[in-house]
């Protein structure tokens, strides 16, 4: 039978890849507490809907950083991607092309920002910045020269997580996959992620706000905190992200912090989240609590790994088509029709 839903796509891929790949993408970090709560946060919210509204007409179609998308979700980054499929990061942007979305591309891509940005596909550029500022100088031209449209930096991995599952089953890059942004390869991830700078701090964001010319959206913020002092710093967006629960073990799920996010900022700055999604009614969720869209990143890295492009684009197609009956179902004729009173306090 053809798979109906993400869980289904991740099922499938569970039993396409080794123990290692699987692990590097399904795990989190610890006790992966929070990897879990970031699904299981979703169902504690309830949706409200009203009734008597005429949804006979109905639109997912929305607007991130001023750009046209055909849903208020995103791909998100993910590494490595032709460990998934050999088609990886070439075949995600296929399938968000032709979704009408924007895809994040990782900077431990398998693919350089100039082979991807030949898709045509619109494009942002997720950003580690690293001890070697030369590194981060280049990654910031690839990603100019290649016309993406802003820079996603990460905040939240000075250092990387305690991934237990990598450890066991001793999960290696293949020495054929190459980090093609880097001109690297056959590294583990613990030895990509020794490059990374440790000595991040607010001045950097906003030197590289001012020297990198493109917007630059800052991912990885869970307090209110962080939040104003992104904007301070020079910040067009923040994506509120615990890194798919694979950095700090026990922090909160993403969902639950996000209107701490979106009051702290008062409409200076879009926000947007990633983190557990999984369906249609996730995205409606966070868009009542004050999202501008939602990053998905594992679903689609599930259909990809099933399918290639046809596998991403599908999973895109699914939660699409998920988004527009929730937006009917809870009374809302567009993204921008969803308020907070269509979502109730989580249940304990």
């Amino acid at each position: 039978m053809e798979p109906l839903n993400v869980w289904d796509y991740e099922r499938l891929a569970a039993e396409r890849l080794d123990a290692g790949p699987h692990g590097y993408y399904a795990g989190g970090a610890g006790d992966e507490l929070t990897l879990r709560d970031n699904v299981e946060a979703f169902r504690r919210w309830r949706l409200r809907p009203r009734m008597l509204v005429d949804v006979q007409t109905c639109t997912t179609a929305t607007t991130v950083l001023g750009q046209d998308v055909s849903m208020p979700l995103l791909v998100a980054p993910v590494a490595f991607q032709r460990v998934a499929h050999p088609d990886g990061e070439i075949a995600m942007a296929r399938a968000a092309l032709a979704a009408g979305t924007i895809m994040c591309l990782s900077t431990i891509s398998t693919s350089t920002p100039a082979e991807v940005a030949a898709t045509g596909a619109p494009l942002w550029f997720q950003l580690y910045v690293f001890r070697d500022e030369g590194i981060t100088r280049e990654l910031i031209a690839q990603a100019r020269d290649g016309g993406f449209g802003a820079l996603v930096l990460t905040i939240d991995a000075p250092v990387r997580g305690q991934r237990e599952r990598d450890v066991r089953s001793a999960f290696t890059i293949p020495e054929d996959i190459r980090i093609a942004p880097l001109g690297r390869g056959g590294l583990t991830p613990m030895e990509v992620f020794s490059a990374i700078s440790a000595s991040l701090t607010w001045h950097d964001l906003e030197r590289i706000c001012h020297e990198s010319g493109l917007p630059l959206l800052v991912k990885g913020v869970l307090t209110a905190e962080d939040a104003r002092l992104s904007c301070e710093h020079g910040a067009s967006g923040i994506v509120v992200s615990n890194h798919g629960g694979r950095q700090l073990d026990g922090v909160s799920a993403t969902i639950d912090v996000l209107e701490e996010v979106v009051e702290a900022v008062e409409g200076r700055v879009e926000v947007l989240v990633d983190g557990g999604i999984r369906r249609g009614t996730d995205v409606v969720k966070a868009l009542a609590l004050g999202a501008r869209a939602v990053l998905a990143g594992r679903a689609p890295l599930w259909g990809l790994t099933v399918d290639g492009e046809a596998g991403a684009r599908r999973v895109l197609e699914i939660l699409q088509a998920e988004l527009h009956g929730a937006l009917q179902l809870v009374g809302c004729t567009s993204p921008a029709d969803v308020t907070r009173d269509r979502v109730g306090r989580p249940t304990v």
